[in-house]
């Protein structure tokens, strides 16, 4: 029964992802499959399906793409229930969510785009900004901030073996999140987002997992080096 629901689930996904897809490369930006070898991993593990989907079943888990692209990242995926082992966050709650990072430079200053499953549903974006800093033993779980919409709609609940979408693009500090093909979340995320850059990526905490990851093409003039690939626990959101 469970793999009848998962093989459902993402007959789903491929459909929503054609549309999806299209409606991305219309607008100019053109979107490639995420595959797990071009993912740097710093924080729990991704394994690789077939088909270049990727499987997540860790409490915590924290990548990006291991190059520059454009300020774009979605996600097609299915929620497949809550890990087996929970982890608390810095802050001491338990949170159940998915989402996706722009603008990461590293683990203290990058900009989030979540998708709450439990205790509450909801799409949150935040900013965590410690100018200066860089590691993980140097911000900690300091420099969050919830922003405010210009405007917003909610998300549904998410239910074991439902396909979702979830797409993040900025333009500059302005940025724009869908849910399920919707626009979900408008808003600038302020001005001091211009002051880091880094590379679009995922962020998963207690939420079992299967995802089709694309993002823009990577960029061939970029001001920033190359993003490597840094791990451990200075690397830790």
């Amino acid at each position: 029964m469970r793999r009848r629901q998962v093989l459902y689930a993402w007959a789903v996904i491929f459909i929503s992802g054609l549309s999806l897809s299209t409606a991305s490369e219309s607008s100019g930006t053109k979107l490639m499959s995420v595959s797990r070898a071009t993912l740097c991993v710093t924080e729990g593990a991704i394994e690789e399906l077939p088909g270049e989907r990727l499987s997540v079943s860790v409490s915590k888990m924290r990548a990006y793409l291991n190059a520059f692209t454009p300020q774009l990242v979605e996600a097609h995926f299915a929620y497949l229930g809550p890990t087996r082992d929970e982890a608390r966050l810095g802050s001491g709650e338990l949170r159940r969510q998915f989402g996706l990072k722009l603008r990461a430079q590293d683990a203290c200053n990058l900009v989030y785009a979540m998708w709450r499953i439990e205790p509450e549903s909801k799409l949150v974006v935040s900013v965590k900004s410690n100018p200066g800093q860089h590691t993980s033993a140097q911000c900690g779980n300091r420099g969050y901030r919830n922003v405010k919409p210009h405007r917003s709609t909610p998300v549904p609940a998410l239910r074991s073996g439902d396909p979702h979408t979830l797409r993040a693009e900025m333009s500059g500090a302005e940025m724009k999140v869908f849910a399920d093909n919707s626009l979900v979340w408008e808003g600038s995320v302020g001005p001091e987002t211009l002051g880091f850059d880094g590379p679009v990526g995922i962020r998963s905490d207690n939420a079992r997992l299967q995802i089709e990851l694309r993002a823009g093409q990577p960029l061939s003039a970029h001001p920033g080096q190359a993003p490597g690939c840094r791990s451990g626990g200075e690397e830790s959101e």
